[in-house]
């Protein structure tokens, strides 16, 4: 379900905005809602231009309670696995949250097009909607077998996306089976787990830990005969407007294996 059970149902169009989570931001910002976002997150960086102009309330896992009730906002805009449950609890007895659950391509749909109707641009929402899966309904069958791969979102300890992810989902769809699906969440795991397992590819996400080119080596000594490439996480894990390039970005990933 995108739409947690208790989201408001809201009398009017809210007109100041708190937004807790990055991909949402972006989202709230392409659908038009430039005046009536007043609060941001530190991590929220699209749209550059517009997130710099507005109030950050702090981080998505430890966000100023103070500085949003500055900000007298009459939504908050969340998300289950991005943000804390304690902060979104205090947050809930003083504002109306909405709080979304994403795991699938049709959970994030769902969302665009239930905040377009909860801030009255639904009709802008359902365009990017049927953008968005037009895009994903023209990415041609992977060829079998699948390439192995191993997603790391964290260093010391490493990390990886497993079952149960948006990013899991991200990779069936782009046309990689996922060497950890018998693991859930983000489990860390050890360098013998990663070489019993052994990948042919492994992905070093661009977020949120920040791989660079430099840890390269380390993976590869672990793995000699996997491939070791750099990957924009953004467009495995955003799932907001941004999965718009998400399609165009997975079919060009898997031309080069």
């Amino acid at each position: 379900m995108a739409l947690n059970s208790q989201s408001p149902v809201l009398a009017q169009v809210p007109q100041r905005i708190v937004s807790l989570v990055p991909s949402q931001t972006e989202l709230l910002f392409d659908l038009g809602l430039d005046e009536q976002i007043v609060g941001v997150t530190k991590f929220c960086v699209y749209p550059a231009e517009k997130v710099k102009l507005k109030t950050k309330i702090g981080g998505t896992k430890n966000f100023d309670l103070t500085a949003i009730a500055a900000l007298k906002p009459d939504l908050v805009i969340g998300n289950k696995e991005e943000n804390y449950q304690a902060g979104i609890e205090a947050l809930r007895a003083r504002y109306r949250v909405w709080l979304t659950d994403i795991v699938t391509l049709e959970d994030a749909l769902q969302m665009i097009e239930e905040v377009g109707a909860l801030v009255g641009f639904a009709a802008s929402a359902q365009l990017l909607s049927a953008h968005i899966q037009n895009a994903f309904a023209q990415l041609i069958p992977a060829p079998t077998p699948l390439p192995r791969v191993a997603y790391f979102i964290w260093r010391k300890p490493y990390m990886v996306a497993a079952s149960g992810t948006f990013i899991d989902q991200m990779l069936q769809i782009a046309g990689f089976q996922n060497v950890f699906s018998a693991l859930n969440r983000y489990p860390a795991i050890s360098v013998q787990q990663l070489q019993a397992v052994s990948p042919d590819l492994i992905f070093l996400s661009s977020e949120p830990y920040p791989f660079r080119q430099k840890h390269f080596a380390e993976l590869q000594a672990i793995c000699p005969n996997a491939r070791v490439q750099l990957i924009d996480g953004e467009l495995f894990s955003w799932y907001g407007s941004r999965l718009q390039y998400s399609a165009a970005y997975f079919r060009a990933l898997r031309q080069q294996f």
